[in-house]
């Protein structure tokens, strides 16, 4: 194991063993400003509370520009630190703790989140103070003046390569697990079936789903429901209501993604209805990064 995947692995999870959050349920303390790009988030804003236990499918990058915040593991255990990283479909709680910070969704199968994804070698890492201080000013400038970061992508992909640092390798994924995520990434429809895929990979519906699972870790049906699940906070921006997100994400109605929405990120849609919303390239893209979308603010009340 070479030297730059231990330098995560060796800081384990075990500070602030003592805390105990206060179960408030989650609220903004401030206005949050959301950068979308289906597949993750760049989120900044300053909450409290606690969202419960819950798990999805992206890597989850959490710093605290002030204060700390806490989070605990399938084993109900608290830490604080501030700033951790969750590994994908790992079940965790998190409180907000008041402090004032930047959280990202991060595609594990993108090449720059499987890359830092090799890395984590538990299921939450709390990141050391070597990686984070260099990082912390830059990300305190862009929190408060957003203006003054023109290229939004390539902030997100510095954090990345800070936490792990070193040139990104090629994806390894299956070339044929690839022909499918990229005809998924590249469609307007999320309906596409098992054996519609596994015909894309010229393989059996019952030998891709088993190499599906191998390679992204989970089953076809539930990434399906994740990458909606994506494209519904995109359309929350957009539309304007839960019912029309749900309807441009291809849920079944406003209730199965209100359902989806509590199992995967721990609160409801409407959590998303507060703050402003720009949506940005994918940060992971390979061709060149368009100019930032169009922003939705939304009321403040």
């Amino acid at each position: 194991m070479n030297a730059q995947v231990k330098v995560l692995e060796r800081i384990g999870y075990n500070a602030g063993l003592s805390y105990q959050p206060n179960d408030e349920p989650y609220r903004w303390l401030s206005l949050p400003r959301w950068y979308l790009w289906e597949g993750g988030f760049l989120l900044t804003a300053r909450a409290q509370g606690v969202v419960p236990a819950h798990a999805h499918h992206a890597i989850q990058i959490v710093i605290a520009l002030d204060g700390c915040v806490a989070i605990a593991g399938s084993d109900g255990e608290w830490r604080e630190a501030r700033a951790i990283v969750v590994r994908p479909d790992a079940v965790h709680s998190f409180d907000c703790n008041g402090a004032f910070g930047v959280m990202m969704f991060v595609d594990p199968e993108s090449s720059d989140g499987g890359w830092l994804s090799t890395s984590l070698r538990q299921d939450i890492t709390v990141v050391p103070d070597t990686r984070l201080d260099p990082m912390v000013p830059e990300l305190r400038t862009f929190a408060e003046q957003p203006e003054e970061t023109p290229d939004i992508a390539a902030l997100v992909r510095r954090c990345i390569h800070g936490l792990r640092p070193g040139l990104a390798p090629t994806r390894r994924l299956d070339s044929r697990v690839t022909t499918v995520l990229d005809a998924i990434r590249a469609s307007d429809d999320l309906r596409m079936s098992l054996d519609q895929a596994a015909d894309k990979a010229c393989l059996s519906p019952t030998r891709f789903a088993h190499l599906f699972k191998d390679q992204v870790g989970l089953p076809f049906s539930r990434y399906m429901l994740w990458r909606k699940l994506t494209r519904a906070m995109v359309a929350v921006a957009s539309e304007g209501t839960i019912a029309a997100a749900a309807h441009a994400a291809d849920f079944a109605d406003a209730a199965h993604l209100t359902r989806t929405f509590y199992q995967m990120v721990g609160m409801a849609p409407s959590a998303l209805m507060r703050g402003d919303f720009i949506e940005i390239p994918s940060p992971f893209n390979t061709l060149p990064a368009d100019v930032a979308g169009p922003r939705f603010p939304r009321p403040t009340e």
